[in-house]
């Protein structure tokens, strides 16, 4: 039985700078094996030459056949009966979700439900809901739009952001925003929220992280560094990082947030240090650090990104990674010490362990945990996190192999009928009283709380090929396809195996659309990955030099 530790070493001082010259370059298609990571497999046997991670690896013949109309000539999954009938329906309701400014598509609305009769914010486009649509786009051949969204949104953060009296932070990006045409005087303008209409007057703090990762996937896909080498694109990127990076009275490398700042946007218990903010945090981090230019600000600031990522490394995979022998660890710890040398640092009492965790947790497996601050741990298993951990590579291979084990062993609990569970378990009872407020949305099994969400189907396809378990992402699919269409592209599912479209949950959800397509073609040609896909870090080899007296 394979074991994964719950200690990870850390490189020494000098494996601070990140080898970031090795992402994939170059690939034709080829068939992933069960027991080889697309790391191993894509990065080492398919690297034919070194570079800086933007060199036009669009303009390979060999890369762009990938690219060519997939899907819309595809078939099944490498059969010759021709695409999937899902296919076509998904582009065509996609392409009916596209917003146009001036003449211009710039994004996609989050859902496109006619028989609704409230819209709220559904009509806007959210910057973490095109992420899925962008790649889609990206992957057919269509850059244009994600271009335009990223310069439009790009603008946007010059915009005044104030909630009632308080001016927020420069660098904060609008969580959506939306086109408000002026029939009189035939005029369009760009309107944008930065929290102050969302529910609860929370900024989000992930929009500002997934701007900078698309705009990381934009270049890799065209192959064109002009757009984020420009003036405003680096500074809207060290505009994003100084709020991140900021010295302040917080002993953790981490990044503390408040309650529904990410894609979980309602109390739902995850203040502190959540571990969907903490994973997109480091894969900014590593991006931004691959596109900032070393000359002026962009020279102080990849200091500061490497002194980070180094302590941010270290914290994430030592404190928050969970198996079995952690968790055996965590059961027998003594409460109250005081030293440097303690055991259990952040005291946490071995008691508030919840029974739940002692039947989940499977021999062979593991997990980062979702929240980890002082005498508190948040042991729910969050899938946004865990996945984006594997694709960044804040995960080692060992702990990344450790999370798709888990979900294979708790395939049932995690995936159910309809991928994907956004967290698992879901609060009840008094528990959900107390952490939720009450909230009628997120009850037991439903939405944010144990609900299945859609568009995480994207990013469980990618972990599951750079993990080289392709076989888990055809079967995921498979799930959705048999229900997706036929219930009109729900956004969210309910019930413990997500059987049940949810009470409240919209049609025709665009990134419950765009993520099958983003699935379905990873699937089909797994260098695609590449554009969202980051390899493990590894140290810079110092060069060998013959000594004078070699020679002598």
């Amino acid at each position: 039985m394979k074991r994964v530790s719950s200690h990870v070493s850390i490189a020494s001082e000098a494996e601070i700078n990140l080898d970031l010259s090795r992402l994939l370059i170059d690939k034709p298609r080829f068939t992933l094996e069960r027991k080889r990571s697309f790391d191993e497999q894509s990065w080492s046997d398919l690297s034919h030459r070194h570079n800086d991670g933007f060199d036009s690896v669009a303009n390979s013949p060999a890369f762009r056949t990938g690219f060519e109309s997939p899907f819309s000539t595809g078939a099944h999954f490498g059969e010759p009966s021709g695409p999937h009938p899902l296919v076509n329906e998904a582009w065509e309701a996609l392409r009916k979700s596209v917003v146009h400014f001036r003449g211009q598509p710039v994004g996609t609305v989050a859902a496109v439900d006619h028989a609704s009769e409230e819209v709220l914010n559904y009509d806007q486009v959210f910057v973490r809901d095109f992420v899925p649509s962008a790649l889609a786009f990206l992957m057919n051949n269509e850059p244009e739009i994600v271009k335009n969204f990223l310069l439009r949104t790009l603008h946007l953060q010059s915009s005044e952001k104030m909630v009632d009296r308080f001016k927020l932070g420069a660098g904060a990006m609008p969580a959506s925003f939306k086109v408000d045409r002026n029939v009189n005087r035939n005029t369009e303008t760009l309107v944008a929220d930065f929290g102050e209409s969302a529910i609860g007057r929370v900024a989000p703090v992930d929009s500002g992280f997934w701007w900078i990762i698309l705009l990381r996937a934009y270049t890799k896909y065209t192959g064109d560094a002009s757009l984020s080498e420009s003036p405003d694109c680096q500074k809207c990127m060290r505009l994003i990082l100084n709020l991140c990076l900021s010295e302040g009275f917080d002993t953790f490398p981490t990044l503390l947030c408040t309650d529904g700042c990410s894609m979980i946007d309602r109390r739902m218990g995850i203040y502190g240090y959540p571990i969907e903010i903490q994973a997109l945090f480091y894969m900014a981090l590593r991006c931004a650090l691959q596109m900032l230019k070393p000359d002026g600000e962009g020279k102080d600031f990849i200091e500061k990104i490497g002194q980070r990522l180094h302590a941010l490394t270290y914290h994430m995979r030592n404190y928050f990674w969970l198996d079995f022998p952690h968790l055996n660890n965590i059961y027998r710890y003594k409460t109250e010490e005081y030293s440097h040398t303690a055991v259990n640092k952040f005291n946490v009492i071995p008691d508030s362990i919840p029974d739940w965790v002692f039947d989940f947790m499977p021999c062979r497996g593991g997990y980062f945990l979702g929240n980890v601050s002082p005498a508190m741990m948040d042991f729910r298993w969050f899938a946004l996190g865990n996945c984006i951990a594997i694709i960044s590579s804040l995960a080692t291979p060992e702990q990344s192999s450790a999370i798709m084990d888990l979900i294979e062993e708790r395939w049932d609990e995690l995936v159910g009928e309809v991928p994907l569970k956004i967290v698992y378990p879901a609060l009840e009872n008094h528990e959900w009283r107390i952490i939720t407020g009450c909230d009628p949305k997120n009850t037991r099994w439903s939405y944010h709380n144990g609900g299945s969400w859609p568009v995480l189907l994207w990013l469980l396809t990618a972990a599951c090929i750079k993990t080289g378990r392709p076989q888990m992402a055809k079967r995921a699919i498979e799930l959705s396809e048999a229900r997706l269409l036929k219930d009109g592209w729900p956004e969210y599912y309910d019930g413990k195996l997500g059987k049940f479209v949810g009470k409240q949950a919209r049609k025709f959800q665009t990134w419950s659309i765009a993520g099958y397509l983003v699935a379905r073609m990873m699937l089909e040609d797994p260098s695609t990955l590449m554009m969202i896909s980051m390899e493990e870090d590894r140290p810079v080899k110092p060069t060998m030099r013959r000594s004078a007296s070699w020679n002598a």
